[in-house]
Formats: structure tokens, sequence, C-alpha cells
């Protein structure tokens, strides 16, 4: 192996000529700048070691000298790794717990070794968790980003080179592969059956507005709202985190003015927490006020009233990610691909019709 055999840092030695068969080494990308080859590969590594300055110039390099992955190498270091990362945002979430699930399936079908990270829907927290796993130099990460996660502090926690794929939550800057539920149409479809039933005053209850996963499904309300000849009234989107505990809480901001019938939830957790917080005033769900949610969870099918949700099954969506990441392993330098798994209604008793 060649040694790095750069003069004191600064020296700028000769780079590849354009057009030349050789491909850019890490070596020449020190040897330009004029530091060494394990600082460069702690930048490709999104190693917190290296200094903001020197991040900087390492990756101004890359770019200049077009510095691509070396798939020879990597073949190589994934034979000696046998981990995948999965870090999800929400593990109190049953939804995540089940995708989670069939994701470790599919990996330990193929030798590999799960590490598992929960960021709580914080990027801080998120940050800590990959550049910590990234310790571990897994194969290819999972990720169902916290909400406000920033594509460039993604990526400078992973690396340039790191196999990514992203879950249902995408990061505008972001080039890795997606795997996202059909939102929009999910959506679409509850809020047309609540009009079937009668319903004309409905609220879109829970998430938050910046997240692209709650953005679509708004999207999909709308449109079937407008097909309606229906207004969306900016007094019934009422954001909540998407958890039981805050849905249950803000329940009340249904009742702050005119009331609607029915309210298209952002999942199953936002509507079993709506449904409690109905009840603690004395509505009763599927008969005063309609719902619907969102994933169908185990519990979905199982709560008082059973609740109409999209069913997305998904273990078999965690089975599907994991598929994805090792069809990226075996060709790491394949453009980035989008895949959008189906939804279907599931019509339960929590949507009943309109009463009056």
């Amino acid at each position: 192996m060649k040694k790095d055999t750069s003069a004191a840092k600064g020296t700028r030695a000769s780079t590849p000529r354009a057009g030349a068969a050789r491909a850019v080494t890490v070596t020449d990308i020190a040897d330009a700048i004029g530091v060494s080859r394990a600082t460069v590969s702690l930048v490709l590594r999104g190693s917190p070691l290296v200094n903001v300055d020197t991040r900087a110039r390492v990756e101004a390099e890359l770019r200049r000298q077009r510095y691509v992955y070396n798939r020879g190498a990597a073949n190589l270091r994934r034979r000696t790794s046998t981990s995948v990362a999965l870090v999800i945002n929400d593990l109190s979430n049953p939804f995540f717990a089940e995708f989670a699930s069939g994701v470790d399936e599919a990996l330990g079908a193929k030798g590999y070794v799960t590490l598992l990270g929960s960021t709580g829907e914080s990027p801080e927290r998120q940050q800590a968790v990959l550049t910590t796993l990234m310790e571990h130099t897994p194969a290819g990460l999972i990720l169902s980003p916290a909400e406000g996660s920033d594509a460039t502090e993604v990526r400078q926690a992973l690396g340039f080179n790191a196999n990514v794929l992203l879950f249902n939550r995408e990061l505008n800057g972001g080039d890795w592969d997606f795997l996202t539920l059909d939102n929009q149409q999910g959506a679409y479809l509850a809020t047309r059956h609540l009009i079937e039933r009668g319903h004309q005053r409905i609220a879109f209850f829970g998430g938050h507005a910046d997240s692209s996963s709650c953005h679509q499904r708004r999207t999909g309300y709308a449109q079937a709202l407008a097909e309606a000849g229906l207004k969306v009234q900016p007094d019934w989107l009422i954001e909540s985190a998407p958890n039981r505990l805050e849905a249950a809480a803000r329940s009340g901001e249904l009742f702050a003015g005119e009331v609607p019938t029915a309210a298209v939830c952002y999942n199953d957790t936002v509507a079993l927490g709506l449904m409690l917080g109905l009840a603690s005033r004395g509505v009763q769900p599927g008969r005063d006020f309609a719902v619907t949610g969102f994933d169908d969870i185990s519990e979905a099918a199982v709560a008082m009233p059973p609740l109409t949700t999209l069913t997305v099954n998904p273990r078999e969506r965690g089975r599907q990610a994991a598929e994805l990441l090792l069809q990226r392993l075996d060709d790491p330098t394949a453009a980035p691909r989008r895949t959008v798994a189906p939804v279907q209604l599931r019509i339960r008793d929590s949507s009943g019709p309109a009463v009056g």
C-alpha cells in the first residue's frame, strides 16, 4: 500500500488528470490538501473527531476531484460487517415495534444483526445515535427521521458513502433510497369514506405540518374535501405530537368553535388518544363522532370501538425496508430509488354515520 508521503500541512500535490483511467483515491485527496489519509477516512465516515475547518477542506476536495465509491473496497467491507443499523423516531409507537420486527426478521435471514436506536423525535438525539452507531461500521442504515431533521447534519454523521434507506419521511437535499407509504392516497380514502357516510364537517387531527408524511396526508384529505365541494377549515387542522397522550390532551380544541362531526387522524396512536379524549367529554366515538386512523396497528382491531384505519402491514413494511437495503448493499453505485407502499382502507365501527 502506498504510504502518505505528503509534506507539511498545506503542501499541494498533483491530482489526477481529467479523464484519467485511474480512480481517485483517499491518498489523492489527502495529498492534494496536505492532510493524512486517516483524516480523509474520518471525514468519509462522518467522525466528529475532525475539526470543522479541516472537514470543510476535505469535503471540498472530494467534490473537486469527484471522488466516487470504490466498489471493490465496499464489497470487502461488507464481507467483514455483519450488522445493519435501524434508527426509528418513536419506539413507543406500536407501529415501529412491528416495523422493527420485520426488519430484524429479514436481515437475520441473511446473516445480519440489527443495531437498534431510537431518537424520540429529537434531531439532537438522532445525531448522537447515528454518530455512535457508525463507530460500529454497520454495512447500512435504515432511518425513520425525527421531525425537524436536516439532511446536511445527517450526512455529516453518516459520512459520504453510507448505504442508507429512509423510511416514510423525506429529507430535502438527501439522495438516499426512500421507502414511503402512500400517505396522500390513504388520507384521501379515509376522508372520502367519511363524506360517503354523511359527514361534512371533518377535521384533520394530529401530526405536525412540516413533516413530509403529515403534509402528504393533509393533501389527500384536502383533495377529498375539494372533490365533494367542501372547504378546509383552518380551525380543524389540529397539530399534535404523533402519540396518544398529546392527542388526548388536545382533543378539546375540536370543541373551541363550530364542532366537526368526524376527524381523519394522522395515525392510529393519535386516533386512539383522540377517542380517549372524546370519551372523557361524554362524546362516544363511532356514535357521536367518527374517527379514522392510519397504520392498522394490532390494537386498532380491539379498540373500543374498533378503529377504521388504513392498513399498511407494518411488519411487512419492515421486511420490505430490509430487502431494499440489501439490494443497495449489492449495488452501492445504483441511482437512488423511491418505493411507494400501497395502503387499503379497513372499515370498522369507529367511523359511524353522521347523526342528524
